[in-house]
């Protein structure tokens, strides 16, 4: 007897109405997806469950895919067995012996299965005998076990767990269309990517290159954090957008306070045309309220006026410190802090406006046609697809 299969819980996804099925079947392929490589791997789904047969792999690899897909609440490694009262006994005995360091456990049997025998209660006291029965120094603890012993009894056959990982939670990737993140290489913006993805969205990524004035390092850094955040999701395009000339057009003609403003602007008439040819239906940005001038609420409301599509702001209330922590946790930190500045630390103007008006905004904008540097910079977009699979240049290489 072994551990055979994986039982994947639920979470959220669980509330979902008559559409839930095709929550279920997207979190079905993005985990197909994910296990590609392992070869033989079957993802089954039954009413409320999901399960993977294992087929003789290594259970510890799978998990730690499984861990970051969206819409995974828990995961647990089970054996499957026939609904025969001496099949569970026997199922649970090997659990329970697997276990490390036990000294107490508790049976805990969900019979959804109704056509079974031995109601839920009952059965909890068969196999609470059979385990004390079959062990040495080990007792029952309701209330705080070393281990909890679970048992499924479903139509098809009950599942015996022991242990239960936890997973991301939020809604599998895709299920709540496409967004364009605004992928800037600090940490703020990968981070933001990180939680559209926890709510389904499918994200592209776009990002504004100064070359001479910004590396080929600075590209090469975005180019990374977009791997990093396909460990959660699938592929992500990401569009890199010429932006040197448009850049120093901007930052010649405009009043020096007014021309952040006025570049953030021309990023969102940019993004917008990059939204409306990919069929996206939204941006995503890792503006962070009151950080920095751009990101006070008048500038954003004077940027936000040259377009009408939504801007997700995931970091909107966040502070610094709960960034940074994300950062960390999902592995985009170490790469966002290398010192290879972006177009917008580049080009700092020593006193930007925190509050500029929409009117003064359009007065400096009519001033200068910038229609040709915009158009040369759309025409000039290149699109880099990223996947897991995708080759990362080392730093080292780029001197």
């Amino acid at each position: 007897m072994q551990y055979d299969h994986i039982l994947i819980r639920y979470g959220e996804m669980a509330l979902k109405g008559k559409n839930i099925k095709q929550f279920i079947i997207r979190l079905q392929e993005n985990i197909q997806d994910k296990l590609r490589d392992f070869s033989n791997i079957k993802v089954k789904r039954t009413q409320g469950r999901m399960f993977i047969l294992l087929n003789g792999h290594d259970p510890e690899p799978i998990i730690n895919k499984c861990k970051n897909i969206f819409g995974i609440q828990s995961l647990s490694l089970a054996i499957k067995v026939k609904n025969d009262p001496e099949k569970i006994k026997e199922a649970s005995l090997y659990a329970l012996k697997k276990g490390k360091n036990v000294k107490t456990f508790k049976v805990s049997v969900k019979r959804i299965n109704k056509d079974f025998p031995i109601p839920s209660q009952e059965m909890n006291q068969v196999l609470g005998k059979h385990l004390l029965t079959n062990t040495e120094g080990i007792s029952v603890d309701v209330h705080e076990p070393d281990l909890e012993i679970k048992v499924e009894i479903r139509l098809e056959a009950a599942y015996i767990t022991s242990s239960v990982v936890q997973g991301l939670g939020g809604l599998p990737v895709g299920t709540s269309g496409k967004s364009l993140l605004l992928l800037s290489g600090g940490i703020d913006s990968p981070v933001a990517g990180y939680l559209a993805m926890k709510r389904g969205v499918h994200i592209e990524a776009i990002h504004f290159h100064s070359p001479p004035f910004t590396s080929e390092r600075a590209k090469q850094k975005v180019l990374d954090l977009a791997k990093q955040l396909t460990k959660y999701g699938k592929s992500i395009n990401v569009h890199i957008v010429p932006f040197t000339k448009l850049q120093q057009e901007i930052f010649r003609e405009v009043p020096n306070e007014y021309a952040m403003t006025i570049m953030r602007r021309m990023m969102m008439r940019i993004s917008e045309r990059v939204c409306h040819s990919q069929e996206i239906l939204s941006m995503t940005t890792g503006e962070n309220l009151g950080q920095v001038a751009s990101q006070t609420m008048e500038s954003m409301n004077t940027i936000n006026e040259v377009t009408n599509y939504p801007i997700i702001r995931p970091l909107i209330a966040m502070d610094k410190t709960e960034i940074i922590k994300i950062s960390r946790e999902i592995g985009t930190y170490e790469t966002s802090i290398l010192p290879y500045e972006d177009c917008c630390t580049i080009f700092v103007p020593k006193s930007p406006k925190t509050k500029p008006k929409r009117e003064k905004a359009n007065l400096f904008e009519a001033r200068t046609d910038f229609t040709d540097s915009l158009e040369e910079a759309v025409n000039g977009i290149e699109t880099i697809k990223i996947t897991a699979k995708t080759n990362q240049c080392a730093y080292e290489d780029l001197f």
